[in-house]
């Protein structure tokens, strides 16, 4: 893949370089602000960006706005954010738009050499991946609305590890069932929440921003 990386602590940024490199990635560029990141994602279009949600001026929410800016601006690269904190509303932000190419995870989840890795690569092939933990506290912060009380606490999970970017062959692995079991509740979790097959539309997508739709929607 083409990566470009934008992340402000220097140590961090050579980190994820090397991790990266010695994957057989090619690194366009790693910079240390929004803008930088716009302008190399212009200059390079890579596969994807790794980008941090709190980067210079202010360290707040820099690195989100300029995510946003370049779904909007260059829709074919997938947009890797990642950050110390869960933060719901930062995350719903960036879902809105879709969940194909969009990933979001915890710094703790680099550690883990083979998943980031995973994640990377499902977010530049157009999949979500999302860190369980930001999973979890977004479905806490939605409401139960559309179908979605009507789920059993099987189907919950299958959904849930859907939000993950998992494969029905991963869930099957999880829940230790098998594909047919996954393929039934899936089928299941469609038809409670009104998503008929469709040529255009991406159903496990929709089902996932179903799920994680901010509160007050």
């Amino acid at each position: 893949m083409r990566v470009v990386i934008a992340e402000d602590a220097a140590l961090l940024r050579e980190g994820l370089t090397r991790l990266l490199e010695d994957r057989g990635h090619a690194i366009c560029a790693a910079v240390s602000d929004g803008d930088a990141l716009l302008a190399a994602v212009a200059e390079h279009r890579p596969d994807v960006a790794v980008v941090d949600i709190r980067m210079p001026p202010t360290h707040t929410d820099e690195g989100l706005r300029a995510a946003l800016k370049l779904r909007h601006d260059f829709p074919g690269t997938g947009v890797l954010m990642f950050s110390q904190y869960i933060e719901t509303s930062y995350s719903a932000q960036l879902l809105e738009g879709g969940a194909a190419g969009v990933g979001y995870l915890l710094k703790d989840r680099v550690a883990n050499v083979a998943e980031f890795n995973a994640a990377l690569q499902r977010v530049a092939d157009g999949g979500t991946a999302l860190d369980p933990e930001v999973v979890s506290q977004l479905f806490r912060a939605s409401r139960q609305r559309g179908g979605l009380a009507t789920l059993t606490p099987r189907e919950r999970q299958v959904l849930a590890l859907m939000a993950e970017g998992r494969s029905n062959a991963g869930i099957a692995a999880e829940l230790v069932v098998s594909g047919g079991a996954v393929e039934k509740h899936v089928a299941s979790i469609f038809s409670k929440l009104g998503l008929p097959p469709g040529e255009s539309d991406n159903r496990r997508v929709l089902a996932v921003l179903r799920y994680l739709g901010p509160a007050g929607d």
